[in-house]
């Protein structure tokens, strides 16, 4: 009996020690022990206070608070951290009022938010901080969109309203270190700014420390109506899901005719405003999703679609993306489908968790943070040859190392004097898959290469100084950084 006790006792004191070591690592791996996130000193990216550069990975899950249960919700969250994402994009409340899957109603008594907890049992905010809590202990930030924009346009909250609602929310949630405030919510800015206002600025009055932007209406960038306001800290865009050539009877449409799957543009005509801030696309085209959205007999984008939206992007110059699935974002299941077409009993959320696009988004991070983060610059003088559309090529650089991102696997015309060096080692990288493949040495120069993928595979080429070792020719895949921080200079 001795025995067995000591042996309990022993077992209690090792399993003690063992859950004591995964909280230990389970608190080193949050991105916020480098402290609060913040722009960096040249206004292009974001980072942590400590200097520990934050590439934004972000996932669109517009309707989790009010379609997913707690074990729903835990298990999609953790789904997504194991797949490389650190933001999760949700609308907060998509009705006034909005009913979650428990049945719990978010505004008991319209706007009086002091009633919100006065009800009995698990309440429609009580499932929304434990989403908040599970989004921490996996390392992830709520991207908040507080509410959606089709709401106020339609007069569901007034000026009034949104400073009482922005006052609540910045209450409950200032005080989290995995927050990101999203203004807006698939809407232009000069509809009901007043509101936006107010709403931005009573969390602002109370919380300083978290970042926010605004989601604007497809084809838009909200650096046109914000980007002089002191509470908006990054741009966001959309890009949207029409291909080319789909104006789809728009009128006032804001960018020229066949330029809608051009996505630097949005970044180019973020940047131009000034004061520079950082920018991405907030959402792109989905996975799975109709083209155009408004007709299930259009093709659907799909994984090479989304990488071209993404490799595109920030090599034109963004801090980070937002990939989608319409499965996904709305999360439909048997019983509930969903707009644009997606069939809940073809291919219910938790299948779309493993789509291929979903799955690959991580090698762009991976890929971005493999080389020095702050001096990265996009540089269209590095293509000689330079296409349109789908021959488009996006050349992005450091001092010492560049990448192109070739979508249609055609030959081209690279210029490697934009970087250091008198020779150059070259690789290729496959983004499907995140693999990297040497190419050999090269002088410096003008230099020829065709495609080493299969014809009409998209590839990256990257070039770097020979007298650099962020990659070496041994190696087969792009390596995985860990957190530790670096000292870096940013006033740069």
């Amino acid at each position: 009996m001795k025995y067995a006790i000591n042996f309990s006792a022993r077992l209690i004191a090792i399993i003690t020690c063992l859950l004591s070591f995964s909280v230990n690592m389970s608190a080193a791996e949050k991105p916020w022990n480098h402290g609060a996130l913040k722009v960096s000193g040249n206004h292009r990216f974001f980072c942590h206070e400590d200097g520990t550069p934050f590439f934004w990975l972000g996932d669109t899950g517009w309707l989790l608070p009010e379609r997913l249960d707690r074990d729903e919700a835990a298990y999609y969250l953790r789904s997504t951290a194991a797949d490389g994402y650190n933001v999760v994009q949700i609308q907060v409340i998509n009705g006034v009022p909005t009913f979650n899957t428990y049945g719990a109603i978010s505004h008991p008594d319209g706007w009086n938010m002091a009633a919100v907890d006065n009800n009995e049992g698990y309440g429609y905010w009580d499932h929304l901080d434990y989403i908040v809590d599970q989004a921490e202990r996996e390392g992830i930030y709520i991207g908040m969109v507080c509410i959606w924009g089709g709401l106020v346009k339609a007069g569901l909250m007034n000026v009034d309203q949104a400073k009482i609602y922005g006052e609540f929310l910045a209450k409950r949630y200032g005080n989290r270190p995995n927050i990101i405030w999203i203004i807006g919510g698939d809407i232009q800015g000069n509809i009901k700014t007043a509101e936006w206002d107010a709403l931005a600025e009573s969390i602002r009055a109370l919380d300083s420390k978290h970042l926010m932007t605004f989601h604007p209406r497809g084809r838009t960038t909200s650096a046109g109506w914000f980007n002089k306001r002191d509470w908006l800290d990054f741009n966001m865009f959309q890009s949207g899901h029409r291909r080319y050539g789909q104006r789809m009877g728009n009128k006032d449409y804001p960018i020229p005719d066949g330029t809608e799957e051009d996505v630097w543009m949005y970044v180019d005509s973020a940047t131009v405003h000034r004061p520079l801030k950082p920018v991405l696309d907030g959402e792109p085209s989905y996975e799975d999703i109709p083209q155009g959205l408004h007709h299930d007999y259009e093709p659907r984008w799909n994984d090479k679609d989304v990488r071209r939206y993404a490799y595109w992007s920030v090599f034109a110059g963004s801090c980070g993306h937002t990939y989608g699935h319409n499965a996904i974002m709305q999360f439909v299941r048997p019983g509930i489908n969903g707009a644009y077409f997606a069939d809940g009993e073809k291919k219910p959320w938790w299948k779309a968790l493993s789509d291929p696009g979903r799955r690959q988004m991580k090698h762009l991070k991976n890929l971005m943070l493999a080389f020095p983060y702050y001096e990265r610059v996009t540089d269209s003088l590095i293509v000689k040859d330079n296409g349109i559309r789908y021959d488009r090529l996006l050349a992005t650089r450091g001092n010492d190392y560049l990448m192109v991102y070739n979508h249609s696997g055609r030959p081209m015309t690279l210029d490697l004097n934009r970087i250091s060096g008198k020779e150059k080692h070259l690789w290729s990288m496959n983004p499907s898959d995140g693999s990297i493949r040497y190419l050999g040495k090269r002088k410096d120069g003008t230099v020829h290469i065709d495609p080493p993928a299969k014809a009409g595979e998209d590839f990256i080429i990257i070039a770097i100084d020979s007298k650099k070792d962020y990659l070496t020719p041994d190696m087969t895949e792009i390596p995985v950084l860990s957190d530790t921080p670096k000292k870096k200079d940013l006033t740069e």
